[in-house]
């Protein structure tokens, strides 16, 4: 009998004890030629009795070219990226967007990415994820590989399937909203500006080199309409990153300090609100606090948060429906989608 301290059989083994050929054998699992049923039922007899499971699915899907893996590289460290939950609803997008045809997803992080992990991974394709400072750089180390690249949010590089939201123009609106409640000085918390994930008040010799394209395009909306705006960048997306930006923000002269704060996602907007109650101050009577993303957070707020409500879910879906179509051969194009303002009760009028 078979132990699992035996050496794993192999599909020769079951040939030789069903007394047929390694071909006739393979045949028989495979259910793809002309094997009578007596030979089918000696051969999955043999593999019964040698505890042969059948071929390595991975060998057959090597022989042919694929792994039946893709890849996914995130922003940021795994722990981080898995307590946003724009990145589990895209995540679970992507999922249903491939279909059952895919054999699973292999999670990296830009670190490993750029580090040159991915270039050895047996992944068919890749798709990236999120704000990533670095992207240009993942980029041009899976291009040598010539596997095709979707983006989420990516800018539009080159030969790279991108599925983009209307980040700038989202921006644009929400901070319209709060220049009609009369809002002049406002501050930013923004997303990373590059690799180097430096937290601090935004220079212009920083923006000259801001490298992370979702970062740069919300400001720019933002800009659109509060050209004189002051900006805090945030290292990671995190709750305390965004309660350390608004302290900053807000510990100053009351004359100083902005009336409102729009931050670049919610878990950053949900840590300034945090900011604001440690400092006193009331939110939206002294404070506007708007966000981005439209997720939900339990337990960090009490309030109904004002913010652009993207479609995460519908952003992965879409990445993986372009991802099974590329690997079918099939040509794609990008894809845009667009963000709504909910106006919730973290916003009110100027001087409220």
């Amino acid at each position: 009998m078979f132990t699992p301290e035996q050496p794993r059989s192999t599909l020769s083994d079951v040939a030789k004890l069903a007394g047929v050929s390694a071909s006739t054998a393979s045949l028989a699992f495979s259910g793809a030629g002309p094997v009578s049923e007596s030979t089918r039922r000696r051969v999955m007899d043999a593999a019964t009795t040698l505890g042969y499971s059948g071929p390595d699915p991975r060998a057959r899907s090597l022989r042919q070219g694929r792994s039946g893996v893709v890849g996914i590289v995130f922003d940021e460290r795994l722990l981080f990226a898995f307590r946003d939950p724009v990145n589990i609803a895209t995540l679970d997008g992507i999922a249903s967007g491939l279909g059952v045809d895919s054999n699973g997803l292999l999670l990296m992080t830009e670190t490993g990415a750029v580090g040159g992990g991915i270039r050895s991974a047996a992944i068919d394709a890749a798709v990236l994820m999120g704000c990533s400072p670095v992207l240009t750089e993942i980029v041009s180390s899976l291009r040598q590989r010539a596997i095709p690249l979707i983006s989420i949010e990516g800018g539009g590089l080159d030969g790279v399937v991108d599925i983009a939201l209307d980040n700038a123009d989202a921006s644009e609106r929400l901070a319209r909203h709060l220049h009609d409640l009369g809002h002049r000085r406002v501050a930013v918390i923004c997303l990373a500006t590059d690799s180097e994930r430096e937290t601090g008040q935004l220079t212009p010799e920083r923006e000259a080199v801001m490298t992370t394209v979702v970062t740069a395009d919300r400001l720019e909306g933002t800009r659109r309409v509060f050209a004189d705006l002051v900006a805090y960048s945030a290292g990671y997306n995190l709750v305390e990153e965004g309660a350390v930006a608004a302290r900053a923000l807000l510990d100053v002269p009351a004359e100083q300090r902005p009336t409102a704060i729009i931050a670049q996602s919610d878990l950053l907007a949900a840590g300034a609100l945090q900011a604001a109650e440690e400092l006193g101050l009331s939110v939206p009577g002294q404070l506007s606090v708007a966000g981005f993303d439209g997720v939900r957070i339990d337990g960090l707020t009490a309030h109904d948060l004002t913010t652009m409500v993207q479609p995460a879910a519908e952003k992965g879906h879409a990445a993986g429906v372009a991802v099974a179509a590329l690997l079918a051969g099939d040509e794609v194009r990008s894809e845009l989608f667009r963000c709504e303002l909910h106006v919730g009760d973290t916003t009110g009028p100027a001087g409220g």
